[in-house]
């Protein structure tokens, strides 16, 4: 399965809480802190979360100030096989 990550621009962000409610993961708060336009952004609540990196809260961000990264892991590469004389 894919995880993911998410970085949120907090100085963008105005707290409208649409990407939290859009989460299925529910690994997203917000700050206690105000940004320097006045509005407590959205957080990731914990840094070892269990993002899937599915992108919805990106998606419905209207301003967008989330970018999503995904881990998706690598399948092992397919050896082709030889075909070798065999001297008997």
């Amino acid at each position: 399965m894919a995880t993911g990550r998410i970085v949120i621009d907090l100085e963008r962000c105005k707290g409208c809480e649409i990407c939290r409610e859009a989460c299925p993961q529910d690994v997203i708060e917000f700050a206690d802190k105000l940004n320097s336009k006045g509005y407590y952004p959205a957080i990731l609540v914990d840094p070892h979360h269990d993002c899937t990196g599915c992108a919805l809260c990106a998606v419905v961000c209207p301003d967008g100030c989330i970018t999503v990264f995904r881990d998706i892991p690598q399948k092992p590469a397919r050896v082709a096989r030889e075909e070798v004389p065999v001297h008997v």
